[in-house]
């Protein structure tokens, strides 16, 4: 038998496991690296990914590029408002056209000059003497794309299923806080060494925080306050409660009720989103997989309004790169002990403080099984 498949049995092993009887999956889950081409070339390839915020380019021209796998990837607002996603790569002779971010009002490669509309039209190609050349036929590939209460999502499969965010529940939980009408003020990439569903993982349960976290996060989300929220296909949420009489973290859209305004609501959009959305800040992580233990980690945060005042708004970005800054170093130290021979399955904490790593591992296990189902 081989690992891939071993370890594809011991999924669904795991997560056929009674609901009071959770499990972890063992150390080869997040470490061998077969397992993770396979991923590559199945639920991640397959999966919608967030690639950022619709407010790092809010006007026409405004673009921003990224890696997705082995794809080079622009993200454009188009003259008539819509954002793309275009192939980073010049029709002629494959050429990347740009890099980083900026605002163009046309793509020009460096190598040749092709120009390019920011719809992705081709609309120069200076001395093409040749009886077969087209300039229709060059256009800029477009993945499909979408955007979602102002996050951006591209998938790298033609035929992959609309994005959906499940059931509606997870719109549900969101609405009131508005997220679509945020502004972003920070943007950071950084590269972490660990596997990309321990992040996933990370990031979604509350157990750690009064642990990993206890000068930047206990005080206002203790592990004790943690509370599972709804979870859906393709999602997991929970909510991080403030303790009573805590100082307001802002006051938010006005629709929001006391318990929204008093919690931290995190959410996950699977595979490789997460996100940490309060009344007056929104902070999404996009997680780019590189390798089995290397990811490239790109974070936004983006405020409500005028809510914050520049020197707030400064004071919690340097709060949230401490918390990055925990949580990496934690995870980074796993990565190399969750190689052993000793890194066996152990069990999950309750289902407010873990339950949403059930949740990752029953969707990560579905869209294991449509691989047997769409090669019958």
């Amino acid at each position: 038998m081989s690992q891939i498949t071993h370890i594809r049995q011991e999924l669904q092993s795991v997560t056929s496991l009674p609901a009071d009887r959770p499990m972890t999956m063992p150390g080869r889950f997040y470490t061998d690296p077969d397992y993770f081409d396979w991923e590559v070339q199945t639920v991640l390839k397959q999966g919608w990914h967030s690639l950022g915020r619709a407010d790092e380019i809010p006007e026409p021209g405004d673009y921003f590029t990224v890696q997705l796998f082995k794809e080079p990837l622009i993200v454009v607002r188009g003259d008539d408002n819509q954002i793309r996603v275009l192939a980073n790569v010049c029709r002629h002779r494959g050429m990347p056209l740009t890099e980083g971010k900026g605002k163009v009002k046309r793509f020009v490669c460096s190598y040749h000059a092709w120009a390019y509309g920011r719809d992705g039209a081709l609309l120069r190609a200076a001395r093409m003497d040749n009886a077969g050349f087209d300039a229709k036929s060059c256009k800029l590939h477009s993945f499909n794309s979408v955007v979602w209460n102002g996050f951006i999502y591209a998938n790298l499969d033609p035929a992959a299923a609309p994005f959906t965010d499940g059931s509606g529940e997870l719109d549900a939980l969101l609405q009131n806080y508005e997220p679509e009408n945020f502004r972003v003020v920070h943007v950071a990439e950084e590269i972490w060494h660990t596997n990309w569903k321990c992040l996933v993982e990370n990031f979604m349960e509350g157990y750690h925080l009064s642990v990993v976290h206890p000068q930047t996060l206990h005080g206002y989300t203790p592990t004790g306050l943690a509370r599972k929220a709804v979870s859906g296909p393709g999602f997991t949420s929970y909510c991080a409660n403030y303790p009573d009489g805590i100082e307001s973290r802002g006051h938010g859209a006005a629709g929001l009720s006391d318990a929204e305004r008093n919690r931290s609501t995190l959410f996950a959009v699977f595979p490789t989103q997460i996100t940490s959305q309060a009344a007056s800040l929104l902070v999404s992580i996009s997680i780019f997989p590189l390798s089995v233990d290397r990811i490239r980690v790109k974070w936004t945060m983006s405020v409500h309004g005028d809510d914050l005042d520049e020197e707030t708004i400064q004071s919690r970005i340097a709060l949230w790169s401490e918390v990055n800054r925990e949580d990496r170093e934690k995870l980074e130290r796993m990565q190399v002990a969750l190689n052993s021979d000793h890194a066996v399955s152990g069990p999950l904490a309750s289902d407010d403080l873990e339950g949403t790593i059930r949740d990752f591992q029953a969707w990560l296990a579905e869209r294991d099984q449509l691989q047997d189902l769409a090669a019958e």
